[in-house]
């Protein structure tokens, strides 16, 4: 108690009473949690932005190649992922559902399909730098 009444940062509230008070902060402190939380999410935010473009991204195919492979999207990935790519047989190629998804798993996917299901391999038809950027095409909402 004593050394808490010498800490310049503390300060002795009269109670009324003969007892001693409890000392209690000059700040207030859930203004300065408040405080120190918006910086923390700030600098996790910060962090996350300089991940995000950290990132490698991946170069795309000229165009005209380009456009083949998003009609390959479109209408063969289609046929199982629905034509608007929100799900049929195969799960959404929606941004959405992509979000959450490893890149690496992704590519797997794509190259190699799935044995035991109808996801066909398609290694024969994408190259593997191809197939990444169908992946961040897609991740991006398949712009046109």
């Amino acid at each position: 108690m004593r050394s808490a009444l010498r800490n310049p940062h503390v300060r002795r509230v009269h109670s009324g009473s003969c007892a001693p008070a409890a000392p209690k902060p000059l700040w207030p402190a859930r203004p300065l949690r408040r405080a120190l939380r918006d910086v923390l999410a700030g600098l996790a935010l910060l962090v996350s932005a300089n991940l995000a473009l950290a990132a490698p991204q991946v170069s795309a195919p000229p165009p005209e190649r380009a456009a083949v492979i998003r009609h390959l999207v479109r209408q063969d990935c289609g046929s199982c992922h629905g034509l608007t790519l929100k799900g049929g047989l195969g799960s959404p190629l929606t941004a959405e559902a992509l979000a959450a998804r490893p890149d690496e798993a992704l590519l797997a996917t794509i190259l190699n399909g799935r044995p035991g299901t109808a996801m066909p391999p398609w290694r024969p038809f994408l190259t593997e730098e191809e197939a990444k950027w169908v992946i961040q095409w897609l991740k991006d909402g398949a712009p046109e």
